[in-house]
């Protein structure tokens, strides 16, 4: 079982071309790439902006791309599940 100490919780969310990236409320940044999550690659710029942090910044939503990203799965390296069918 992993735990996490501290909060991990997302203060910022953005996007450069390439990543995902998420600034915690402890202050470290994570970049993760879109190719991990293709809902959010076939986003146009304006669908990406349009999230909202959910369970105090440990969960970012996009309701209407039906994507739901948990930020401790993000730390701890997980993808999509389609992106990781494609990956096996």
């Amino acid at each position: 079982m992993t735990t996490f100490g501290g909060d991990v919780g997302a203060s910022k969310v953005w996007f450069d071309e390439n990543n995902l990236w998420v600034t915690l409320k402890d202050g470290r940044q994570l970049a993760t790439p879109l190719v991990y999550f293709p809902r959010l690659l076939k986003a146009t710029v304006a669908q990406r902006n349009q999230f909202e942090l959910s369970g105090g910044g440990t969960g970012i939503h996009w309701d209407s791309l039906d994507e739901d990203i948990s930020v401790p799965g993000l730390l701890l390296g997980m993808a999509d599940v389609t992106y990781l069918r494609k990956a096996v």
